[in-house]
């Protein structure tokens, strides 16, 4: 099929949701198990426990028994209260990464206390459009300190649906910000695989059944580290410590296959992560290739992972000649076998 599909389903009893572009699987989100961490997005009333003498962080309280991690916390004192919304998903043992810069993320706006103001966003150039965007919004009263910003999506969407969800969000956010409460408590949840997959792949066509649309096939492939590209071959194997990516030219012994090995890497290598799951500290173990081709990969990688959607640091050279990168994790590793 052409064009972009969204699929729900679930998978080992989560739900789960795949984006399909023209027949080809292009994101996959999986619920995290009842067990796991607290998911990203969510928003807590958090009760400072402890200070990390030297590392200026604060261990805090999270209702279960979980513990937050928040850096900067200057001026806290343990026992108080602090809204605080999940970055990513705690690594195992470690307490769960949070902040206290919280934002309220639809599918047309998000909504910011601490940035007032109304602003859209860059990917939308028509004029006549920001235009009518800003005449939607500007119809509310904006609660002081607080702010909009109109995402992409928001681009030719219906007046309504626009209005409705920045009403629904200024109010969730008045509401979270003026709570008096001095417990730990779920605020605002994250949302499941389906629900994240609605907010952020906004397009037309939503289907039932990954097996009637090919996702389990595809996922199927993604059972095993080793990636086909043509010739060149990688190898994503995570670890405790870092994701190992390593890249092979195969049967190609031509004075440039290290390079083209290497670009062709640069190239899947944000979709292979995002399908897989996979973020923290990823190393690149690269084909041989002149000191003066690096330009050209990294060139390759930074437009590669510009339109990914899960935040990318690329961090640059080791002295052994190795890449490394820095990811979000915005997801859980998908488990093996589970297709």
């Amino acid at each position: 099929m052409k064009g972009l599909q969204v699929v729900h389903d679930d998978l080992d009893g989560r739900p789960a949701a795949a984006l399909m572009r023209d027949g080809v699987l292009d994101d996959f989100l999986l619920s995290a198990p009842d067990d796991a961490p607290p998911v990203p997005g969510s928003i807590f009333r958090a009760i400072t426990d402890r200070p990390l003498k030297g590392q200026g962080g604060m261990m805090m309280k999270l209702p279960g028994g979980d513990m937050a991690l928040f850096r900067g916390a200057k001026g806290l004192k343990p026992g108080e209260p602090l809204l605080v919304q999940v970055t990513s998903y705690a690594e195992a043992g470690k307490a769960v990464p949070v902040t206290d810069r919280i934002i309220f993320k639809g599918r047309y706006v998000i909504v910011t206390p601490g940035a007032a103001g109304i602003n859209v966003s860059r990917q939308i150039r028509d004029e006549e459009e920001k235009v009518r965007l800003l005449e939607i919004l500007h119809q509310f009263e904006m609660p002081e300190g607080i702010g909009l910003i109109v995402r992409s999506s928001a681009e030719g969407a219906a007046e309504d649906d626009i209005a409705a969800e920045a009403e629904h969000f200024l109010g969730l956010a008045v509401a979270v910000l003026n709570d008096a409460d001095t417990q730990p408590e779920l605020l605002v949840d994250g949302g499941d695989a389906q629900e994240v997959a609605e907010r952020e792949w906004p397009v037309a066509e939503t289907v039932d059944g990954f097996e009637a649309h090919g996702v389990l096939d595809a996922l199927a492939l993604l059972d095993t580290a080793e990636v086909t590209l043509g010739g060149t071959t990688l190898f994503i194997e995570p670890t405790r410590a870092l994701v190992a990516v390593d890249v092979n030219t195969g049967g190609d012994f031509s004075p440039a296959s290290g390079l083209k090995a290497n670009l062709a890497c640069a190239r899947a290598l944000p979709r292979e992560l995002r399908l897989r799951g996979l973020g923290g500290q990823i190393t690149l173990d690269l084909a041989p290739m002149a000191k003066k081709d690096r330009k050209q990969f990294e060139q390759a990688l930074r437009s590669a992972f510009k339109a990914d959607p899960v935040e990318t640091a690329l961090v640059g050279w080791t002295p052994l000649g190795h890449y490394e990168l820095q990811r979000k994790r915005e997801r859980l590793p998908l488990p093996k076998g589970i297709a």
